[in-house]
């Protein structure tokens, strides 16, 4: 095998050790060959073999491990493409530019997004490999505030189309009429004449399907071949027979040939094609919905308290820091934290939910979202391209403009596929043609209606929507329902797991405790709770708090502690004003000699149930006991169900005792257990079910999930988590809500079914069309079992359009 080197740049490394780990981690991943990490240069050299591993992997292996290789990304627009072929060459020539990790090209997006090591490559090399590809590369890489001169290029782009799709149906229309004059016996016949139609198609040929020639000829000069190259020598055969047939009738009357014309055919073949391109932009521009809903929540201006005064100014003026006063009925302009006042906020386009959530002092606002009720101001804290809603933007178009590895499948088809049919348009061309000779009527006109036939009809425009269609609904749907898709792989790979791992902390459960049972034993319960919580107030261990919270509930006065001593892990002691008070677990009590006699019992029992249980002793007596325990999220049972119902196993990983775990599981309805895991040890167990051929997906929410996340099959973060674990994970959910594990994979599923069902046509389409068109149903059914190339150009328009449509039937995907 071949082998290939790449040097990546890392940020992140703070220790000799840090490269050490780095270098093991990549000279792991099957293919790489040797690995190199310098500390001093905070760079990687990886020597592997490209057939088997590649930079997406080492990007990946990178990331895993918390550290950041230095890459940039960039989304250019592209202009010009047809077909999944163009797709193809312009794939090839970004790739061969110096620098570049990676280059994926949409064409239902018409974008390119590279990913490139900085100071070896640019924008400007990338716009010139386009444009040297033959295509047209017009404006500076797209942000997520640029989308509306995007959206005025694209419509820019449809007026041009529409006024030369309706130009040449107006033109074409007499030409149909002037070349069937015998169904229309009152058509004048000056207007029947062959030169006359010839005049009127001559612009329909070369102004309206000028585009065909401009693509074809760029293809040419890239020696290869597209859509283009099929459809300008198709209408071109046509319309070059037919002019020579007009200008030269006794040439061809001479040698038993009837000088027939097709300016019809050549001209209802570009129309139809025109009118397929129209239909289908169009269409596009609806997959394209979810997009630019999101860019319109962005508002225009925002109402800043400036000293006793409130100026409205343009939210890109806003800066973290300002004071932002928010009304009734009104858009949040950027991210920021509540200071005063209170009220409701409308997060469905975010965060898919769909009831208002009450917000109050120090709650976090999310730009874009709809504030309901009251009026209240607050601090912005991210503003521009680091707000949340820009975030969300950039994440999506990502996921839209990336490619399935389903479609490698109709990338490997049309990198032949062109090629090909431009063989079989020969041979069909050749075999009539051979059959003049044998007495076939009309061979010679037969031999070029024939290959035209096979060169319109087999296009392979269906062939490249097939995938980046679905994908583009897919992805946006998952955004209005508070899924956030990273990539096109990741909503594929998700339709096929196996497994779903949950962390438990946070994930299952809502991640802090509460206080449930509160057991007295010679004291009344109040008093019990008081003092506990009154010896806890010092103390900031989470139990502590839950304890504390519980007093305060319950509107106990607590009073302040002295003497106030703890153990790490195992309890304190303290005086309450005159009263002694000890709490901990069982070998703390013990250690002070204090005997909790019955209370063992009810303590096994609570624990039993998943709960942690503290002793409290008060003047050197067993007073009772206090458990709290870590409630489950109130979706998490109900998600498990259907989760389970999919035909998924489900884990549970924590670094709990087994008891606890289990409890948890048992409550949770989940199979198995994997408990008393550290956190260094999630990717650990993570890749020995992966060794097993299980395919698994993460949930998780915290920082030590990150590396299990990265691990997985699909990572799936819950998006009130940390940021580092949405940065590592496939899928982000917006809400705390494991039923969105759920409606992700669901819409996996759909999405799936709808690529393979475009998949299956396109293939059907051509592999039954090019046989039909070539002729092989002459034999038994005669003239009648030929394809007319006009009926074969509206085939291929609209199998185009059909394409595009049924991806849109995704948009009908509910929860």
């Amino acid at each position: 095998m071949s082998e290939k080197r790449i040097d990546l740049p890392i940020a992140g490394m703070s220790c000799a050790s840090c490269a050490s780990t780095i270098e093991k981690h990549l000279s792991e991943i099957e293919g790489v060959k040797s690995a190199s990490v310098n500390f001093a240069s905070e760079t990687a050299a990886v020597i592997y073999e490209p057939e088997r591993t590649g930079p997406q992997d080492f990007l990946k292996a990178i990331s895993s491990l918390g550290y950041q290789p230095r890459i940039e990304r960039a989304t250019l627009p592209i202009r010009g493409m047809s077909c999944a072929s163009c797709v193809q060459k312009i794939e090839n020539r970004l790739r061969q530019a110096p620098g570049v990790l990676g280059a994926s090209v949409n064409l239902a997006t018409e974008t390119a997004q590279i990913e490139f090591l900085p100071g070896q490559a640019g924008v400007r090399d990338f716009k010139l490999a386009i444009e040297e590809a033959g295509y047209e590369a017009p404006t500076a890489p797209r942000d997520a505030h640029e989308g509306e001169a995007e959206g005025t290029a694209r419509a820019a782009e449809l007026r041009k189309l529409t006024v030369k799709f309706w130009s040449a149906a107006v033109l074409t229309l007499p030409i149909v009429v002037g070349s069937f004059a015998r169904l229309f016996p009152w058509w004048p016949r000056p207007l029947q004449h062959p030169l006359f139609l010839g005049l009127l198609c001559t612009p329909v040929q070369f102004w309206a399907g000028w585009q065909f020639y401009r693509g074809a000829w760029a293809a040419a000069r890239n020696r290869t071949s597209d859509m283009n190259t099929l459809i300008a020598l198709g209408t071109s055969a046509a319309y070059g027979y037919s002019a020579a047939a007009a200008l030269a009738p006794n040439w061809f009357a001479a040698r038993g040939i009837a000088p027939d014309v097709y300016f019809d055919t050549a001209a209802v073949i570009v129309t139809l094609i025109l009118m397929g391109r129209l239909l289908e932009a169009k269409a596009k521009g609806r997959t394209s919905e979810a997009i630019r809903r999101l860019m319109g929540l962005r508002p225009k201006t925002a109402r800043v308290v400036r000293g006793s005064e409130e100026v409205d100014i343009p939210v890109e003026q806003v800066v973290p820091g300002d004071l932002i006063r928010i009304r009734p009925g009104e858009k949040i302009p950027v991210d920021g934290l509540i200071q005063e006042g209170s009220s409701s906020v409308d997060e469905a386009m975010i965060t898919g939910e769909s009831i208002p959530v009450p917000k109050g002092a120090a709650d976090q606002v999310i730009g874009g979202t709809i504030n309901k009720t009251g009026s209240f101001i607050f601090l912005a804290t991210r503003v521009g391209s680091e707000t949340t809603l820009a975030q969300i933007i950039r994440l999506v178009e990502q996921a839209q403009g990336s490619k399935a590895p389903i479609q490698r499948l109709a990338d490997r088809v049309t990198a032949h596929f062109v090629p090909a049919v431009l063989g079989a348009a020969a041979i069909t061309f050749a075999v009539w043609l051979a059959a003049a000779f044998f007495g076939v009527e009309r061979g010679a006109t037969l031999a070029v209606l024939n290959s035209v036939a096979v060169l319109i009809i087999a296009c392979p425009c269906a062939l490249g929507l097939a995938t980046p269609t679905s994908i583009m609904v897919g992805t946006g749907k998952g955004a209005e329902n508070g899924i956030l898709i990273r990539s096109a792989e990741a909503l594929e790979t998700a339709h096929g797991l196996d497994t779903i791992v949950f962390d438990k902390t946070g994930t299952l459960t809502e991640g802090r405790p509460t206080v449930t049972d509160v057991v007295a034993s010679g004291v009344e319960e109040n008093e019990l709770l008081r003092l506990a919580a009154s010896a806890e107030r010092g103390s900031e261990h989470p139990l502590a708090e839950a304890v504390v919270h519980a007093a305060r509930e319950r509107g106990l006065e607590l009073a302040e502690p002295s003497e106030f001593e703890a153990a790490a892990g195992q309890g304190l002691r303290a005086r309450v004003g005159e009263v002694q008070v000890a709490l901990g677990n069982l070998a703390f009590i013990q250690r002070r000699n204090i005997d909790p006699g019955p209370l063992t019992a009810t303590a096994e029992a609570l624990e039993a149930q998943g709960k942690t249980v503290m002793f409290v002793a008060v003047n050197g007596r067993a007073a009772g006991i206090i458990a709290a325990a870590d409630a489950l999220k109130s979706g998490s049972a109900s998600a498990v169900a259907e989760l389970q119902r999919l035909g998924l196993e489900t884990v549970v990983i924590t670094g709990d005792n087994e008891r606890t775990a289990a409890a948890i599981a048992k409550q949770a309805g989940i199979d198995s257990v994997l408990a008393e895991v550290l956190p260094e040890q999630k990717a650990l167990q993570v890749k020995l079910l992966q060794a097993q051929g299980i395919k698994v997906g993460m949930v998780g929410d915290g920082i030590n999930d990150a590396p299990a996340l990265a691990q997985a099959d699909v990572g799936i973060a819950i998006g009130t988590g940390t940021d580092v674990a949405m940065e590592t994970a496939d899928i982000t959910l917006m809400r705390a809500d494991l039923r969105g594990v759920v409606t992700a994979i669901a819409l996996s599923k759909a999405t799936m079914r709808n690529i393979k069902q475009n998949l299956f046509w396109a293939f059907i389409y051509n592999a039954l069309g090019i046989p039909v068109a070539a002729g092989v149903l002459y034999p038994i059914f005669g003239r009648a079992g030929l394809l007319n190339p006009m009926i074969a150009a509206a085939a291929m328009a609209f199998s185009s359009v059909s394409v595009v449509t049924n991806a849109l039937r995704l948009r009908r995907f509910r929860a």
